[in-house]
């Protein structure tokens, strides 16, 4: 595959990424999620090269050393994310569109590195009381946790112009199918020329 495009994803906490994401992967066989690595323990049933690729702090840094990452951040303090290039390669050596689920200044750098190959969108709540209804409607944040979410929303959404869409996500099937169309539209007209 000459062409190596990269679908971005990117969104506050309670924007709905996650649920279009899946869409979007159902929807596209040639999708393939871009597994993400972190320093973070696994949650529950989280399970290495699935979930996430689980590293030591001190081997992540190592991987930063040798360049080894597209992205990453120090996403929360001493908690490291970050997409290694390994991972796109094994997704584009497959003939497959690597799908990236990533923090907005992860998203920034990828579209950087690959202006003229990736297609990004930043799916936004319709608006920040809908997203606060949202986080608490999961019931599985306490209340700092919530502010602290909502604040780092608005400081994500001061960002959103740097995207190639904004998906306004006030009915989830409508944003799904909008998404939906504007990736088919930009991966076969690559793939055209």
């Amino acid at each position: 595959m000459d062409f190596k495009p990269i679908i971005l994803i990117t969104a506050p906490s309670g924007a709905g990424k996650t649920s279009i994401t899946k869409y979007l992967l159902e929807a596209f066989p040639n999708l393939s999620f871009s597994i993400s690595a972190t320093t973070r323990q696994p949650r529950g049933s989280e399970q290495h090269g699935v979930d996430y690729y689980f590293l030591s702090a001190h081997d992540f840094q190592e991987k930063i050393a040798e360049n080894a990452f597209l992205e990453w951040e120090m996403v929360y303090e001493g908690k490291y994310y970050g997409t290694l290039l390994s991972e796109l390669d094994r997704m584009w050596n497959k003939g497959l569109v690597p799908l990236l689920d990533i923090d907005v200044k992860g998203a920034i750098h990828v579209q950087q590195k690959f202006p003229a190959s990736t297609l990004s969108f930043f799916i936004e709540a319709p608006s920040l009381e809908a997203l606060e209804s949202r986080l608490r409607g999961r019931g599985t944040d306490s209340e700092e946790n919530i502010q602290t979410r909502l604040n780092k929303a608005q400081y994500e959404m001061s960002f959103k112009q740097h995207f190639n869409h904004i998906i306004i996500n006030d009915n989830l099937e409508e944003a799904c199918k909008k998404t939906a169309s504007l990736i088919d539209a930009f991966i076969n007209k690559k793939l055209r020329k």
